[in-house]
C-alpha cells in the first residue's frame, strides 16, 4: 500500500485529505498554517515541517496550491515562499518536494495551474524519474466533503492506474484526458463554461427583475427545460438570495480566467466570452469582493444598470 502526503490544506485540500485518510494509507502533511493540519492529526495523520521532509516518506505526493508560483515554491525552491515559519537566512537551504522523492514516485496537482507550466514540470520531475499527474477538480467545498468532485486527469495511463483507486476516494466522475497537460486544459475549459453560464444566469434573472416579473419563479421555470445548468441551479438561487459564501472563491475564478487568457494569447485563439467574463472578474475582485463566491458577478451587472447591491 502506497505512503501518501498532501500539501495544502485548504478549503479543498483539507477535505481531500481526511477522505484519503479514511482509506487506511499512511498519510503525513504539510500546511504553511500549522492550524489547518490539526484536524488531520487528530484522524491520524502525522505532520511534518517542511514539504522536502513530507516528501521523504511518500510514494504518492498529492499537493493542493493555488497557482504556478506556489507549486514552483513546493516542489522547486524558496521555503519562504510557502512557510511562514522560515527566515530569509535559511530559506535557501531547504530543498523542494523534488528533491526528496524517490524513483518512482508520483506527485500529483490537485490544483489549477497553467497548462504551459503544468508540461514545464512534468518534463522537470520525469527527469528525476518521478511522474506527474496534473488533476485539477470542480465541484467546489461541498464536492470535496462529499467525495464527489469532477476530477480531470492529465499524464501516463501507468501513472493514472496507479492514482484511480485514490481518485476514487474523492471524486465521482474522473476522467483521464490525456497526456501531462490535459487535466488542466479541461479545467481551463470548464472555466469558460462556468464563467459563460455565470453571465447568463446573471443576465437573465436582472432582466427578469426589471420586466416585473418574479425572479425566483422564471428560474424554477428555465431548470425545467434546455436551460437547465448546475450554475442555474446552485448559483442562481446564490444570486436570488444575495448570499456570497464562498464554494469557489471569486479571486481564484479571476485567477483560472487568467490561464485561459494567456494560454488562447499564446495560441493565438479568439475568445471573446471568456474575455467578457474575466474583464467582469476582474471587476468583482477590483472592488474589493475577491473572497466571495463567483455567483457575486451578479452584482456587477446590477452596478452596471445602477442597481442597489
Amino acid at each position: 500500500m502506497d505512503s501518501l502526503g498532501f500539501i495544502g490544506l485548504g478549503v479543498m485540500g483539507l477535505p481531500m485529505a481526511l477522505n484519503l485518510r479514511k482509506t487506511g494509507h499512511a498519510l503525513c502533511v504539510f500546511a504553511r498554517n500549522p492550524a489547518q493540519s490539526a484536524t488531520l492529526q487528530v484522524a491520524g495523520a502525522t505532520v511534518l515541517a517542511s514539504p522536502f521532509a513530507l516528501a521523504q516518506t511518500s510514494e504518492i505526493l498529492f499537493i493542493n496550491v493555488t497557482d504556478d508560483a506556489a507549486l514552483e515554491a513546493v516542489l522547486f525552491g524558496r521555503v519562504d515562499a510557502i512557510t511562514e515559519a522560515t527566515t530569509e537566512a535559511t530559506s535557501d537551504a531547504i530543498p523542494g518536494a523534488a528533491a526528496g522523492l524517490r524513483v518512482g514516485s508520483i506527485v500529483v496537482d490537485m490544483g489549477t495551474t497553467s497548462p504551459t507550466f503544468t508540461r514545464q514540470v512534468a518534463s522537470r520531475l520525469a527527469e528525476r524519474g518521478i511522474d506527474l499527474i496534473d488533476a485539477p477538480v470542480s465541484g467546489g467545498e461541498a464536492g470535496a466533503i462529499a467525495g464527489t468532485l469532477s476530477i480531470m486527469a492529465g499524464g501516463s495511463e501507468a501513472a493514472f492506474q496507479r492514482v484511480l483507486p485514490l481518485f476514487q476516494v474523492i471524486g465521482g466522475s474522473i476522467v483521464h484526458v490525456g497526456d501531462s497537460g490535459a487535466g488542466q486544459v479541461a479545467k481551463a475549459c470548464n472555466q469558460i463554461v462556468a464563467s459563460a453560464a455565470l453571465l447568463g444566469v446573471a443576465e437573465a434573472l436582472i432582466f427578469a427583475d426589471h420586466q416585473g416579473v418574479d425572479a425566483a419563479k422564471v428560474r424554477q421555470a428555465l431548470l425545467g427545460g434546455s436551460a437547465y445548468s448546475k450554475i442555474l441551479e446552485i448559483h442562481g438561487q446564490r444570486m436570488l438570495d444575495r448570499l456570497f459564501k464562498p464554494g469557489f472563491k471569486a479571486k481564484l475564478h479571476q485567477k483560472d480566467l487568467g490561464i485561459v487568457l494567456a494560454e488562447a494569447q499564446q495560441a493565438g485563439l479568439a475568445l471573446p466570452t471568456a474575455a467578457l467574463a474575466a474583464q467582469m472578474m476582474n471587476a468583482l475582485v477590483g472592488g474589493g469582493d475577491g473572497e466571495l463566491d463567483s455567483s457575486a458577478l451578479i452584482q456587477v451587472i446590477r452596478k452596471l444598470n445602477g442597481e442597489p447591491t
